[in-house]
This record gives C-alpha cells, structure tokens and sequence, in this order.
C-alpha cells in the first residue's frame, strides 16, 4: 500500500514538471483550469462581502497549476483531498444538516424522548445510537450478572419490541431520515432487529429504503475496544454475510463503520488510529473480494469513523486518509470513483474530556468541532460536557448539539466558501509529515505479514498501549498540560455533578417485558432457532435467517445458539 500512495507522489511531481518542459501539455492544463476557474459561483456573505463559492490557487503557472489538480484535486474529484463530495456545508435551505445526534439511555422509550427532544429543530434526522453493556454483549437484560448495568450507558435493546419503541415516531422510509448503531459483536442480530421492525411498521418494501450505517467493525474490536463475542473467523463470516445482504438489498445502508475512534479512546496516537484503521479497511477490501464480492458493488457501501482530538495532527487527518484510501482503491484494487470516496463521520474526542472543571469541556469541544469541520467530514457527533461522570444530561447535550449549530449556521466559516481553510503551507506540511508516519506504520504491519497476522502477534494492541502509557506520562510530568487538571487547577471543592441512572424500577419494567416476550414466542423460538443453526451449518447468509429469527427471539436467546455452534472469542495472550 505504500508503495502505491509513493508511486502516485511521484507520479504527479513527473507531470508537474512535463508541464514545465512541454509547451502543449502546459497549456491543455491553463485551458482546463481558466475553465475551472470561470464556473465558480460568487455569492455576497450577510455584510456584503462577495466570496467564491470555491477558492482555488492564485496561480497560472503550468507546474503548480498540476500539482494541486493531481496531486490534492478540486472538493470532490480524486484524490478527494479537498472533500469526498463538491458542495458541503453551504448555505443553502436544501442542504442536509451534517450533524448526528448521539443518544442512549434507559429503556428504549427513554432514548426516543431523547432523539424527539433533540430534533425539534433539524431539519434532517440524523441519530446515533448508544446500547448499554448488556447489549453489547449480546446478553439479555434478565441475564445473570447484569441487572445493574441495564440502561446504564447505553439503551436497552432486547428484542425487536424494543426497537419498535426506540425508533416510534421517525419515519424510517424518508430519505431524511439516517439511523446510525454503535454496536460491534452483536451487530448483525442487532440490525436484522432494527428491519424487522421496519417491515413491521412500514412493510416489506422499506428494506430498500432504510439509510443509515451499524459499526460492526471487528477487527478493531480485537484491537481496541474488547466487545466481542464470537471467534474472530466466525465474526467476519458474519460480517461478510451481513455485507453481502446489505450491498444488493439496502443500496442506501452502510453495514460496516471501519472505526479509529475507539482505537484513538483506547490511547492511539493520530497517526496510528489513521494507519490502523486505514489497514482495517483494506484487509475488510480484500477478504470481501476473497467471497466473490464486486469490490464496486461493497465498496461504495463502506463508511468510516474518526476521533478527533486536540493534537496538531487532526487539522489534517480526514485529508490525508481520503487521498490514500482513493489510492488504494482505485490503483490496488481497480475501484469505480463511487468506491474511492472516503466516506467519514467523525466524533468529537472523549478521552480529552476532563471530569474536573468539566465546563473547560464546552471548549475543548468546540475546537475539535472545528478541526473536523476543516477536514470536511461527511457528519459529526459532538460529546457533552458532563460525559466524564455521566450519561449525558438534558442540558449538556443540548449544548453539544448547538455548538455545531453556531459553527454551521451562525458562523460564516463553512457555509460561504468551502474550502476557506484550505492552501496554507503549514497545513501542507503537515499533511506530508502525517502521511509519512502512516506509511511508515504500513510498512512495518506488512514486514509482520498483514492485519490479521499482526493481531495474532498484538502489534496494534501492543502499539496502542505503549502510545496510551506515553500520554499518561506526560500528564503526569506536566509536559502535556490540561487545564484545570495539571494547569490552572482549581484546590476548592469540586461543583456538584448530577449522575443520569437508570431507576431499578425501570429496570426491572425491562426484564418484565423481556420475560412477557419470551413467554409469548415460547413455542415458536426454538423452531426458530434450529433453522438457523441449519443456516450457519450449512454456509447459507445468517444474517438473512436472522431478520426472520428475531421475529420470536431475543438477542441472548440468538447469541446463545450462536456462540453454541462457533464458540466464544478467547483473547490472544
């Protein structure tokens, strides 16, 4: 793979100077770039001011001219340095709202009251959502050792019944409408709930319909986080089969989420949450292809997402990793343009949030808003203040949501010109440096032999815990200062912090209604549950008998038969 983003460098630095030396070439370039030039649209700002809608280079200069046309590349056009799309974040009364909205917490009900309160006002639904540990464990809530960690956290989700109740109200058919699923290991039971209920609601047809993505990232779960459930080749088996449904059947729906953020929470640097994510996404291109999927038929269909901190290196991290990820795909492995596009969501930092002095947050939150922003990332989740003691409250998400409000609407940054914050000779230099390290981390993931032959020997686990012990250190010592923490620490008594929890009442409301779910479906689910042991024995696509299984079973009920027929994840010492 570095050989490729290496040879594609060279490559433009060779047609740089042939339009230098060659007096025709040079000048097929001035034309297409007096024709770029002369369609760009002005627009005046709310004072008067009139602004391009696009900022290209003051230059006529042949050279230079193709150095920014091959080798950075208008918003939009390969390498998609600039944007994976042309027009983001313009002022426009069409223009989708790029922010998602995160929730999740109680029972199902208590998070649709959430996603209600927080999209009274956007004009597009965008929601995230946040499952509790139960959940991502594929455990039911009446299962033993849980019961004080349902709705902690995250939301509750049992059954489809419950998925009904989380999504009531939003019109899962309108292409307004964007549902994303933080959740990994039970991924595919998880989403066959949520089309299940679906159907229930809106009919067999909306399966075409649905947008929106599910995380279902395993290979950074064996890296990073730790929620997984099934050995690692049962996992991608899954995974595949969940791929394969989604790219022929739900051609707005992206199944796989290739996540750098919880390797970033883990303690990752930037570069490194870049590098190994980027290598995720193409071990997931190789072994998709390696089913006999159409790398243009998937690869459109693959998203990802981004941590974005306050280290220098996030000003430019989305930039660089859509330039090596369109290299990859188009030059390695001969993707259409619809497959090069790095499609990014990114979250703001929860690792920078500080439990004390926690309003500090509010700003830390917004610089990293803006950081991502700079980076034109497709949309994005900003964290709440209070996230370091507490499930997010009212007022604190609230919060959160307007700071992107303020940057999107009320400031003039990104909805006038596009790229305002693009050209400077410092944030090229730091793309160069940035880029520089990830292949460096390439090269060393491939003298080991690849992703997975890298995890069996914990090189990233073993990198991520070296780089998290480095950053601990240096709060320690002071030589990586955090305000109200190792500077301008406050020695008074800290503010009163009022904890979000899940009442025992509500609780127990959850297991009473899991158990009523269980009862009900008592005659049919093991039927359910033998065809789809037939299923996964007889190689045909699981998560295809899992949209029919959840009908009558739970999630611990599934994950039971499951890890039954393939196992349980054992973690490599």
């Amino acid at each position: 793979m570095s050989d490729a983003v290496e040879s594609f460098n060279r490559g433009v630095e060779e047609q740089a100077a042939r339009a230098r030396s060659d007096a025709q070439f040079g000048q097929q370039i001035l034309e297409r770039w007096r024709q770029i030039r002369s369609s760009i649209r002005t627009a005046p700002t709310p004072t008067g001011l009139e602004l391009p809608r696009l900022a290209l280079p003051d230059t006529d200069e042949p050279a230079e001219v193709t150095r920014y046309l091959l080798g950075e590349g208008l918003p939009g056009e390969f390498p998609f340095v600039n944007a994976a799309y042309r027009e983001m974040y313009l002022d426009s009364n069409n223009a989708e709202e790029p922010t998602r909205l995160f929730a999740g917490l109680g029972l199902a009900e208590d998070t649709n009251r959430r996603f209600h309160y927080l999209t009274k006002q956007q004009n597009s639904v965008r929601l995230s959502t946040a499952f509790d540990g139960p959940t991502l464990y594929g455990l039911d809530s009446d299962a033993d050792g849980v019961r004080g960690k349902v709705g902690e956290g995250g939301v509750a989700i049992d059954t489809v019944e419950d998925m009904q109740k989380l999504y009531a109200g939003f019109d899962l058919a309108s292409p307004d409408v964007s549902v994303s699923m933080t959740i990994n290991g039970p991924a595919p039971t998880i989403l066959a709930m949520y089309v299940a209920a679906a159907k229930r609601r809106f009919g067999a047809d909306v399966v075409g319909k649905l947008r929106g993505t599910v995380q279902a990232d395993v290979l950074k779960e064996v890296q990073a986080q730790n929620e997984m459930i099934f050995p690692i080749d049962a996992a991608l088996r899954f995974l595949g089969d969940m791929v394969e449904y989604c790219s022929s059947r739900m051609p707005r729906w992206y199944p796989i989420s290739i996540s750098g953020y919880h390797i970033a929470e883990a303690g990752a640097t930037p570069v490194q949450q870049a590098a190994f994510t980027l290598s995720n996404g193409i071990a997931y291109v190789e072994m998709f292809r390696n089913r006999g999927l159409d790398v243009n038929q998937f690869g459109p269909r693959l998203s990802f997402f981004l941590d974005c901190g306050l280290d220098v290196e996030y000003l430019v991290l989305a930039r660089v990793c859509r330039k090596i990820w369109a290299i990859a795909m188009r030059d390695v492995f001969k993707a259409d343009e619809a497959a090069q596009r790095f499609k990014v969501h990114t979250q703001t930092s929860g690792r920078s949030l500080i439990a004390r002095q926690f309003q500090n947050n509010l700003t830390r939150t917004a610089i990293e808003l803006l950081l991502a922003y700079a980076n034109a990332t497709n949309s994005c989740h900003s964290n709440s203040a209070d996230e370091p003691f507490t499930t997010p409250s009212e007022q604190y998400v609230r919060l959160a949501a307007q700071a992107q409000a303020i940057l999107l609407q009320e400031s003039g940054l990104f909805r006038h010109t596009m790229n305002l914050l693009g050209g400077s000779y410092g944030m090229k230099a730091l793309e160069r440096a940035v880029e520089r390290a990830i292949l460096g981390e390439f090269r060393q993931i491939d003298r080991i032999g690849g992703v997975l032959a890298a995890i069996e020997q914990r090189y990233q686990r073993s990198q991520i815990q070296l780089a998290a012990h480095r950053y601990e250190s240096q709060i320690y010592t002071g030589q990586r200062p955090i305000i109200g923490l190792n500077r301008y620490a406050d020695d008074g008594q800290p503010p009163p912090m009022n904890l979000v929890r899940t009442s025992a009442s509500k609780q127990q409301r959850q297991i009473a209604r899991l158990r009523a779910f269980k009862k009900r479906n008592a005659r049919q689910a093991p039927r359910a549950l033998d065809e789809l042991s037939r299923v996964v024995e007889s190689g045909g696509n699981v998560f295809e008998k899992l949209i029919q299984t959840v009908e009558v079973c739970s999630l611990g009920q599934i994950t039971q038969r499951l890890t039954d027929l393939v196992g349980r994840y054992r973690q490599v010492v």
